[in-house]
């Protein structure tokens, strides 16, 4: 695991086409801004772990289609 120390409105890049912006620090939470491509799946590990129901995988391969 990398782990970096980064400021408010820094970025970091993720291979060619993903960039990580720092939007803000406050209370001991970190707000992250994220772009992406459309095609690129980006969901918070405890929703990622969990399965979907049908009609959220419908909408989520309605967006990406």
């Amino acid at each position: 695991m990398l782990v970096l120390s980064r400021k408010e409105k820094e970025r970091l890049m993720i291979g060619e086409n993903i960039v990580v912006t720092i939007v803000r620090v406050s209370g001991g939470k970190v707000r992250l801004g994220i772009e992406a491509p459309a095609d690129v799946s980006i969901r918070r590990e405890e929703l990622a772990c969990r399965p979907l129901d049908s009609e959220h995988e419908m909408l989520l391969t309605r967006k990406a289609g």
